[in-house]
């Protein structure tokens, strides 16, 4: 039941993320707390590497097909600001559990501080039309912005998610669905820096191997149909289904941050 539930989540997750540019994390992670199949160590861990497996056959199968929207010039220094960003996320995870206590007050802080982004991303959604957007082209800048995106990603075990793409509006004023092939970029490096950098460490969580073999599967998957979908709607129909999915996740973060607390 469990790893069939995997499976599920992370299909539907990884199609939805690969439309959105939001790479799935962002859902995986709060449902799977939600219905508590892992504790939060394991799932963080095992949505980064799903997230990672549907970020990297995005970007590759993109580059090898031609059609790559990603400008090298700014968005090579965001995606190592990114790569050191994730490392450094995943150490401030191990400190809030370290400090903490238990895993249920971690779920708790992670459920509050993705409640809180997800608003903030809605909100800039809905009066994006409104808000002046720039054009970011200095390469010290890129870094820390993706510094910055590379920790909130790894902390918060979501891959990148609605964060990344309000910044490529605002930072790069970047149109709906190159913001979303960009966004997944920018995962595919702070999520491998981050999944290098715990099996160095050896902070691997203890977990059944088909699980996540599953949920890779699943996220190889989505991403593929996610991608196909992408090529075939406007981009009107994508902002209506990333609002929509804002919604979602702040729903269900409320519920996990009731239960943890």
């Amino acid at each position: 039941m469990i790893n069939l539930l995997a499976l599920i989540v992370c299909f539907f997750a990884s199609v939805i993320g690969a439309i959105c540019g939001i790479g799935g994390g962002v859902i995986i992670k709060p449902v799977l707390d939600s219905v508590g199949i892992l504790d939060v160590t394991a799932i963080s861990f095992l949505s980064g590497c799903t997230v990672l497996s549907m970020t990297t056959y995005s970007v590759l199968k993109n580059r090898c097909s031609g059609t790559s929207h990603i400008s090298a010039r700014n968005m090579l220094p965001l995606a190592i600001g990114a790569s050191i960003g994730g490392v450094a996320g995943r150490e401030l995870f191990s400190y809030v559990k370290l400090v903490s206590g238990n895993n249920e007050k971690v779920g708790a802080v992670q459920a509050f501080c993705l409640l809180i982004i997800t608003f903030g991303t809605l909100l800039y959604t809905l009066y994006k039309s409104k808000i002046k957007t720039y054009r970011i082209d200095k390469k010290s800048v890129c870094f820390s912005i993706g510094a910055f995106l590379g920790i909130i990603s790894s902390f918060l075990g979501i891959g990148g998610g609605p964060i990344n793409l309000v910044v490529l509006f605002f930072f790069f004023s970047m149109p709906t669905k190159i913001a979303a092939e960009n966004s997944l970029y920018i995962i595919f490096f702070s999520q491998g820096a981050n999944l290098i950098s715990t099996i160095i460490s050896g902070n691997v969580p203890e977990f059944k191997p088909e699980v996540l073999i599953l949920m890779i599967v699943g996220g190889i998957a989505g991403g593929i149909c996610g991608r196909k979908i992408n090529e075939g709607i406007d981009e009107k129909i994508v902002d209506m289904l990333f609002i929509g999915l804002m919604i979602m996740i702040m729903l269900i973060n409320v519920y996990n941050i009731y239960k943890y607390i």
